[in-house]
């Protein structure tokens, strides 16, 4: 079987982060190893107060370890949310104990939506996450963290070309391929755009755009692209599966809104997506 490490936070209610993570690689065949980097009650979005968190920055390391003493080797190394520049910085080594040449480094550099930074992220934060993003071989920022990550104005007004410039300026950061995620250059459709640096070729994929916005959708797209990496997957297969997907859970979720306004229903989702792996 391949084997995927994924390096994020658990909520313990709440879709998003390993609790989406998990499901949705393993559903694609793939064994599925995780380091919580973080213990939450629930998610930290609208609509949750009061939620409890451990920090489990110390706990890193000692599990590298050990994964290292016993020569472990994972197909796919697949990073969410870093709470700390600290889990940056150990995040980072572990990229060096554990990438190979032959296995794939994917990066969501979680920083912000909606054009703002989440709370608790700061200017410096953004440093640190470039520098990741060096070592990574994918990343899969959306609009707004293309725009920390670039030192440019946020907008959700742009063309083909805009898009175009964006992944050129991202790959110049270090990675292989960037990847824009959320991507609309209308109210019809959306989806994502890739920039294969070594090869100088642009890849695109899109589908109908619902007007609603979920919790943890981020996370699904991110998690089916790392899977099919990990399969290997051609880019544009990656993409496709990615985009269609995340628009099933969508789907899914809309006539489920009152119930399900903390994320969405991938799972009623998860046999579509074993059929597209087969």
């Amino acid at each position: 079987m391949k084997k995927v490490v994924s390096i994020q936070d658990i909520s313990c209610f709440g879709k998003c982060s390993l609790t989406v993570a998990l499901p949705i690689i393993s559903a694609m065949g793939i064994e599925t190893a995780v380091i919580p980097t973080a213990v939450l009650s629930t998610h930290t979005g609208e609509g949750f107060k009061n939620y409890t968190f451990r920090d489990l920055t110390c706990d890193i390391p000692a599990i590298a370890a050990h994964w290292k003493s016993m020569d472990l080797k994972f197909d796919a190394l697949y990073t969410g949310y870093l709470g700390s520049p600290e889990q940056v910085e150990i995040v980072s080594d572990f990229f060096d104990d554990f990438g190979t040449v032959d296995n794939h480094i994917i990066v969501d550099p979680v920083l912000g939506d909606a054009g703002r930074l989440y709370a608790g992220f700061t200017t410096s934060f953004v440093e640190k996450m470039k520098k990741l993003c060096a070592k990574a071989d994918y990343i899969m920022p959306n609009m707004t963290e293309v725009s920390f990550l670039l030192g440019i104005p946020y907008t959700e007004c742009y063309d083909e070309k805009y898009i175009k410039d964006a992944l050129r300026r991202l790959a110049e950061l270090g990675c292989k391929v960037p990847v824009i995620t959320g991507v609309h250059y209308d109210d019809l459709q959306q989806g994502a755009a890739a920039y294969d640096s070594e090869n100088d070729r642009f890849y695109f994929s899109f589908d109908k755009n619902v007007n609603y916005r979920f919790h943890g959708t981020g996370d699904i797209f991110s998690s089916v692209f790392t899977g099919a990496c990990a399969l290997g997957m051609d880019l544009q297969h990656c993409l496709d599966i990615a985009v269609r997907f995340t628009l099933d859970c969508i789907e899914a979720t809309v006539p489920n809104i009152e119930e399900t306004w903390y994320g969405s229903s991938f799972e009623l989702c998860l046999g579509k997506l074993i059929d597209y792996v087969k």
